[in-house]
């Protein structure tokens, strides 16, 4: 047979396939019927290993055993997003555990944020909430959590993202530690300055202090003055305390103008990080299970069998749902080798029908899943 023949075949065997779909998603429909009016779940875990070992044992070789079990993985997969649908149509979609609000009170709301007077956490937090907010800082992103958690705060200001040197590992690792939810973000331009004391020089400079991203992120500044010693500290506006407390002429900060202004010092270099559209994106915590009703992005945790395709049939079910994922991080699980925990982010609103379905998908077959927000 030539090629041409040999298309033709195929299309017809295409024609075929395609008729037993549509007749098998048409039984998966009666079957999602039965499921809503005898109230059982959607994802049946131990029929569709059963199934799919049965149907690779019908194929002729191990390649076309491997094709089957794919095959029939997706087509599993499919199934389940049109019970999910159908459940949603019934109404049975569930409810989530989340309050919609019409706004927050920014002016009587306590705020905390982690370092001092000066960071950048506090530039995102007046940015947000208002020069005039009702603030105090705390030491660590954990105390920042703790605080929140325990009412001594109503909101937090943490930073989870920079541009250039990427996340902020520990901030993700709280927001599953802790049972505090994301209401807002705001992102802040970061621009570092090199400061002294009064009258310090750039060739009196021995020592400069900063947290360990600032120092990175002006690495290409600091290689033309290597004989500088680089010394890392937890925030930038301490490391401009420090320099101003000391009052050493040899000693120098990478902070913000806006410390150099709080702390009496004087700027050496302005803009010394080498990537100028650097910013930094924070987000603003509650205890509270609430979004505001504009809200159109949602963040979430989840675990996941660790088992080959896992990953793959939990992000379609933000491609059955038009849903735009915008962002996906792992942090590994702790004392579980070589497993990790996915967060994601995503366009939405918790009221939105294709969210909600796509959260009952993914709840139903993760391991673990949690809402971390929607802002």
């Amino acid at each position: 047979m030539d090629l041409l023949e040999l298309r033709d075949e195929i299309d017809v065997v295409d024609r075929q396939i395609v008729e037993l779909f549509e007749k098998r998603m048409d039984i998966a429909s009666q079957v999602a019927d039965y499921k809503i009016a005898n109230g059982k779940k959607v994802f049946d875990k131990e029929r569709e290993v059963l199934k799919i070992n049965s149907v690779k044992e019908l194929a002729h070789n191990d390649f076309n055993k491997i094709g089957v079990e794919e095959l029939f993985s997706h087509l599993m997969s499919m199934s389940r997003k049109l019970q999910y649908q159908k459940l949603a149509q019934a109404g049975a979609s569930g409810k989530l555990p989340f309050i919609a609000i019409d706004s927050i009170d920014k002016e009587k709301s306590r705020v905390c944020y982690q370092g001092a007077e000066g960071s950048y956490s506090e530039a995102a937090t007046k940015k947000y909430f208002g020069e005039k907010v009702n603030a105090f800082h705390v030491d660590t992103f954990r105390d920042a959590m703790a605080v929140l958690e325990d009412g001594s705060a109503d909101y937090c200001v943490l930073p989870i993202e920079n541009s250039t040197a990427g996340i902020v590992s520990e901030t993700y690792d709280l927001l599953t530690d802790y049972e505090n939810y994301i209401i807002g973000e705001e992102i802040i331009p970061i621009r570092h300055c090199l400061m002294g004391v009064p009258g310090a020089g750039l060739s009196d400079i021995k020592t400069v202090y900063s947290h360990p991203q600032s120092l990175m992120q002006s690495a290409k500044f600091l290689s033309e003055h290597s004989d500088i010693r680089q010394i890392s500290m937890k925030n930038n506006a301490f490391a401009a305390k420090k320099v101003a407390e000391d009052k050493d002429k040899t000693q120098a900060a990478i902070a913000s103008a806006l410390a150099a202004e709080i702390y009496g010092l004087e700027i050496i270099e302005e803009g010394i990080n080498q990537a100028q559209s650097n910013s930094t994106r924070f987000i603003i915590v509650t205890n509270q299970k609430v979004f505001l009703k504009g809200a159109g992005k949602i963040s979430i945790c989840m675990e996941i069998p660790h088992e080959a395709g896992s990953l793959y049939h939990m992000m379609s079910h933000f491609i059955y749902n038009n849903l735009n994922m915008t962002k996906i991080e792992s942090r590994p699980i702790e004392d579980r080798n070589w497993e990790y925990r996915f967060f994601i982010d995503f366009e939405g609103n918790l009221s939105d029908s294709a969210v909600r379905n796509a959260l009952r998908g993914l709840r139903e077959e993760a391991k673990m899943l949690r809402i971390l927000g929607s802002y």
